[in-house]
């Protein structure tokens, strides 16, 4: 069985669904995932947006996924270039995926699981 422990942050406006674009969202969702496919829901952390009517604050985005630092992934609805190539610098690999949280974090899973084998 596999021992790993990791978190990952799912932007949420509503804690059931990942339905959040990263730039936007206010609330995150940590879960841990242990034991290979064990999930639990941990704490919500508030962020303020880096997207306000159209401009991005560059030093927030950096501020914001910090806040995240302890995360190994981030599952969103939509992620720009510019801000997932940050996330990545600071070591939090973020995915776009859509959908109810559970599945989400469910084909997420399963996916590192399959990347584990090669």
């Amino acid at each position: 069985m596999d021992n790993e422990k990791y978190l990952i942050a799912v932007a949420s406006s509503d804690g059931i669904v990942v339905n959040s674009h990263f730039g936007r969202a206010s609330k995150f969702y940590v879960y841990e995932v242990s034991d290979g496919d064990k999930v639990s829901l941990l704490e919500q952390r508030n962020v303020i947006p880096v997207c306000e009517g159209g401009n991005h604050d560059s030093d927030r985005l950096k501020e914001n996924l910090l806040t995240f630092g302890d995360c190994k992934y981030m599952l969103v609805s939509r992620i720009g270039i510019g801000a997932a190539s940050v996330a990545e610098s600071i070591g939090i690999k973020v995915y776009e995926n859509s959908g109810m949280i559970e599945e989400s974090i469910s084909r997420l899973v399963k996916y590192l699981q399959v990347q584990k084998l090669f």
